[in-house]
């Protein structure tokens, strides 16, 4: 597709930034999460142009300006930057699925009423970083991550609306698939009253929790089950009468980790076991989780980068 506005209008978005979390670190033959680093910068306005760079299989930075509206889960391919332009960018309608991709990035986006999944990675796609969207009113999940995908980070986003908010690992008879992998950490996310699946974790480990605030969530924050590993730590759970769970609905119990967290109205965190260690794979460092109701909802969603 030709270009709506030429790399040499429209510079870059600095791509510089430390993602936090598995997205990056150094595994499976990349140096983390670049994106479209590298690639011509574009600027798309219209659904048919956004949709064809994203099915390019060149790198692209796709800077969106606008709302594209589209039905049902579309194709996004490896090596891309899909970023939206000030606050007012917005996928209405369908998702973004990455089936067997790798090194993607998406920025400054607003996901509202996907007919299915508004964004899942699936299919051992991995490094994919997901940072400063905000997502509600969907169908199904808010965002899928399953089927062996492995090093993602979803950090600085805005979930409110929404029941299912995000899911690790799809059935209890996927371990062959998903032991091993689904290694994601979520970090500095504001889960706005949404219900349930903070997320909901099968068999991935470790799983790394962390800096989030919980607010008002009816049914319950995290879950960690089928022997999943999950670390939750200095997170803010605010009228949460379930903050985690170990073992959920039929699923079997999985191995849970909690420490540094506040409990303001909320009630007993499950834990189970021991999980590997974060540190293993990436170093970090904790925000005071008693700030988290300030900085939090300052800072997360669109408009914020």
């Amino acid at each position: 597709p030709a270009p709506v506005t030429a790399s040499s209008a429209t510079p870059a978005r600095p791509l510089a930034v430390q993602t936090g979390g598995f997205a990056g670190v150094d595994a499976l033959g990349r140096n983390g999460v670049t994106g479209g680093e590298g690639g011509e910068v574009v600027t798309v306005t219209d659904t048919e142009s956004f949709l064809a760079y994203c099915d390019s299989n060149e790198p692209y930075v796709i800077q969106v300006q606008g709302v594209m509206e589209f039905s049902s889960k579309q194709g996004l391919r490896d090596n891309k930057t899909v970023v939206g332009l000030g606050g007012g960018a917005e996928i209405r309608g369908g998702g973004l699925d990455m089936y067997r991709r790798s090194n993607v990035i998406i920025r400054n986006l607003r996901f509202t009423g996907a007919d299915d999944d508004a964004i899942s990675i699936q299919q051992d796609s991995h490094h994919i970083w997901i940072d400063h969207c905000e997502l509600t009113a969907g169908a199904d999940g808010l965002i899928d991550i399953v089927r062996g995908a492995d090093y993602v980070t979803v950090s600085w986003c805005h979930f409110h609306g929404h029941s299912k908010t995000a899911l690790l690992g799809h059935s209890d008879s996927n371990g062959g698939q998903d032991t091993g992998k689904l290694k994601v950490t979520f970090h500095h996310n504001y889960f706005d009253g949404t219900d349930q699946r903070h997320p909901r974790v099968r068999f991935g480990e470790p799983v790394h929790v962390y800096n989030n605030y919980f607010r008002g969530n009816a049914l319950y924050g995290v879950a960690s089950t089928e022997n999943a590993g999950v670390l939750v730590e200095g997170n803010y759970f605010e009228d949460v009468p379930y903050p985690i769970y170990s073992g959920y609905d039929e699923s079997g119990p999985g191995r849970v980790v909690e420490r540094d967290n506040v409990y303001v109205n909320s009630g007993t965190p499950e834990t189970l076991g021991t999980v590997v260690e974060p540190r293993t794979y990436y170093d970090y460092v904790l925000d005071d989780p008693a700030t988290l109701p300030q900085t939090v909802p300052a800072g997360v969603g669109v408009g914020r980068i």
